[in-house]
């Protein structure tokens, strides 16, 4: 979602400040900005382009300087508009007419804060001017109203008056040396390097600047001066303490990945998932709960029931999941969508392992889902994420790290898959912890795993067929999913992937709800994709293939070889190379992202930076 570069330097920041919002374009965005202290005042451009844009502005009007913030913006409060751009300005009340005429404070934000409407009254009333619709204007006057010759200061008596979440950056034109950064809610990294500091909201923005990340707790406030900084905490009263937080060693990759011979990186990131599964799984010799830390043993004897907190795709990877562990682990599983969890009263038991699934560890909704449950009594936490440096990371008990590698595309992909790959581990090691997991079975898993990367590869040599589908799709404004049990998730999937990126409106059901319902919506001009494994429920999807089929809709299935589901009038068949037992869903899914993404590709979308969307998502 949005993204924060800071720095204090002795030298032009603004190269690095574009640099940084260029690594920071995959989350999503609908403008960005960038301000400097320049000549005793600050300057600053904004765009609702792409950084490029911004980038070309800056150097048409010679904007520099050794210290400046930098920010793209997902719009939540106002429009995608320049004056709703970050960053903003407080101009001061009038009494100060420098400060009126060029603005005092400038400031970036991440987050949404709760109570800016009564802020905003109360600045009104002493003589603010708002030029935008944002909350985050209204941090930028408070603190200017607070400011008394120390930013540092002002900054720490403007955050109690705060409620919400955000990751702030703000400067003085008073203060040409310092910057200052604040946390809440919404992650905010330091960048240590030789003779200067940085701020972002991803250690990826600062990769070829700084490997010395600092990451910033709740509550931290970072006073960050040329060749030098100090943090201080969050106090129940009185002054806050000055900390130390460790400095880590991150190698962060940038987001500027190549395509090579890729349209878009959404495709890119599809063929990657034989290299990412096989990635996830290296090392793999054994099931054991080491896998997921130290420490991992204990938990899985412990709890006797899981509780599965996500938000988006990385849901569906959680609904596959239970599936999984009821089956083969038998443990009670339930899947909560992670925004509304943590807003409905529940039943604890302090006996659950609470899995939380995030490709960028940093979802907010997820994040706060996973401290209601540990609230709760809750402290077995388990995260499967893709980044090892994330705050899900820090703040669960065990882990389990996939690889898939920089995800650019908003539409995840092969994190979804690696997440798969992840969960299905996890059933094993628990399966195998409560003795039901056979040597024999361990062996054949993962037999079956090992050879995921080569059956993948055979799945997406369907693209050309595929592409031939998607032709027939661009032209439809509806779909239906279909899928039964564990395929119904991935149906869900398919329809998620089809209306991110190509706008088509599609749903997902159970194959045996059509009955109930959606068959109202079935003509010749809906089309009804149909996942169709050769599983224990093959026949049953047989028989709602047929209620389609009757009503005259147009049927795209993908099928395994030995179904026996034939093209005919009406009915559409892709064969899938091989069955997969209870990892097809991983195959299963590829071509429905393929068929999303060629749709989309048949109907002109913005296939990487669908608009609305953002990659990660660090607001509620």
């Amino acid at each position: 979602m949005c993204g924060i570069v800071g720095a204090v330097s002795q030298r032009n920041i603004v190269p690095i400040l574009i640099q940084g919002l260029q690594r920071l374009e995959y989350r999503g965005y609908d403008s960005c900005g960038v301000a400097v202290h320049q000549g005793g005042e600050l300057r600053r451009a904004r765009s609702t382009s792409r950084v490029a844009e911004l980038d070309a502005q800056v150097l048409q009007d010679g904007v520099e300087g050794l210290i400046g913030i930098a920010h793209t913006r997902w719009a939540t409060h106002g429009a995608p508009a320049v004056h709703n751009a970050h960053p903003h300005f407080s101009h001061g009340t009038g009494a100060d007419a420098k400060s009126a005429k060029a603005g005092r404070i400038a400031l970036v934000h991440n987050g949404i804060i709760e109570n800016h409407d009564e802020l905003r009254a109360e600045l009104q009333a002493r003589g603010y001017e708002f030029s935008s619709q944002t909350d985050t204007e209204v941090i930028a006057h408070l603190v200017d109203s607070l400011y008394e010759g120390d930013l540092f200061d002002a900054v720490q008596r403007a955050l109690p008056q705060l409620r919400g979440a955000y990751a702030i950056a703000v400067f003085c034109r008073e203060e040409p040396q310092r910057v200052v950064g604040a946390r809440e809610g919404s992650p905010l990294v330091l960048g240590v390097g030789k003779g200067e500091t940085f701020l972002a909201s991803d250690a990826m923005a600062l990769a070829g600047v700084t490997d010395q990340i600092v990451y910033l707790e709740e509550g931290d406030v970072v006073d960050m001066q040329q060749g030098k900084y100090w943090i201080t905490a969050r106090a129940d009263g009185g002054a806050r303490p000055r900390v130390d937080r460790p400095v880590k060693t991150v190698h962060a990759h940038s987001g500027a990945a190549e395509l090579g011979p890729y349209r878009h990186y959404m495709q890119k990131e599809i063929f990657e998932q034989p290299r990412a599964i096989g990635d996830t799984l290296e090392g793999v010799e054994a099931i054991a709960p080491e896998l997921f830390g130290d420490g991992a043993a204990q938990v899985f004897a412990e709890i006797d029931k899981v509780l599965i907190l996500a938000c988006g795709t990385s849901s569906y990877s959680g609904m596959t999941a239970k599936y999984w562990l009821e089956s083969i682990a038998k443990v009670p599983a339930q899947v909560e969508v992670a925004s509304e969890y943590r807003y409905r009263d529940s039943v604890p038991d302090p006996k659950t392992l609470v899995v939380t699934i995030s490709q960028s560890g940093e979802t907010a909704d997820t994040l706060a889902a996973l401290k209601h449950a540990r609230s709760l009594g809750m402290t077995n936490t388990l995260t499967i994420c893709n980044v090892s440096t994330s705050a899900m990371v820090r703040e669960c008990k065990l882990a389990y790290i996939t690889r898939a590698g920089v995800e650019i595309g908003v539409a995840s992909t092969k994190a979804f898959t690696t997440q798969l790959a992840g969960l299905f581990l996890l059933t094993l090691a628990l399966a195998k912890v409560r003795g039901h997991l056979t040597a024999e079975a361990e062996a054949d898993h993962l037999k079956a795993m090992r050879h995921l990367p080569v059956a993948l590869q055979a799945v997406l040599a369907l693209e050309p067929q595929v592409i031939a589908w998607a032709e027939d799709f661009a032209s439809k404004e509806n779909a239906l999913f279909l899928g039964r049990g564990l395929h119904y998730p991935i149906a869900l999937e398919g329809a998620l992937k089809l209306k991110e990126i190509s706008y088509i409106h599609a749903e997902a059901y159970p194959a045996g709800e059509l009955k109930h319902g959606p068959l109202a919506l079935v003509t010749s001009a809906m089309p009804v994709v149909t996942v169709a494994p050769n599983d224990a429920l093959l026949e049953k999807l047989k028989s709602n293939i047929q209620e389609v089929k009757a009503r005259g809709g147009q049927l795209y299935v993908f099928a395994d070889a030995d179904t026996r589901i034939e093209s005919d009038a009406g009915v559409h068949v892709i064969r899938m190379p091989e069955h997969y037992g209870a990892l097809s869903p991983i195959l299963h899914v590829v071509p429905l992202q393929l068929l999303a993404y060629h749709t989309a590709c048949a109907r002109g979308t913005d296939v990487d930076k669908p608009r609305n969307l953002a990659k990660s998502v660090t607001v509620e």
